[in-house]
């Protein structure tokens, strides 16, 4: 089955399709695309998934067509890091 797997940070973005065996989980997914090999910060343990924009845990098994995301960590002054004074 075709699903996808997203990540998205402030200076890069990261979007692949790949082919998974029917029954793979959130984990197996994000695993087999190669994510934390070009992004080595993100740790499955802190860092929140979803599928379509919706919370889910690491063994919820997806389904073809599905977009995995991988979410990272909002600061909590997050709104204040971009602002430029002046």
């Amino acid at each position: 089955m075709n699903v996808g797997v997203a990540f998205a940070k402030q200076s890069a973005q990261f979007w692949i399709r790949i082919e998974v065996p029917d029954g793979a989980t959130v984990q197996q997914v994000i695993e087999q695309s190669g994510l934390l090999d070009q992004f080595p910060e993100i740790d499955l343990a802190v860092n929140r998934v979803g599928i379509f924009g919706a919370l889910t845990k690491l063994d919820k098994p997806v389904k073809d067509g599905d977009r995995v995301e991988v979410y990272r960590p909002i600061h909590p002054d997050a709104e204040l890091l971009d602002r430029k004074d002046g």
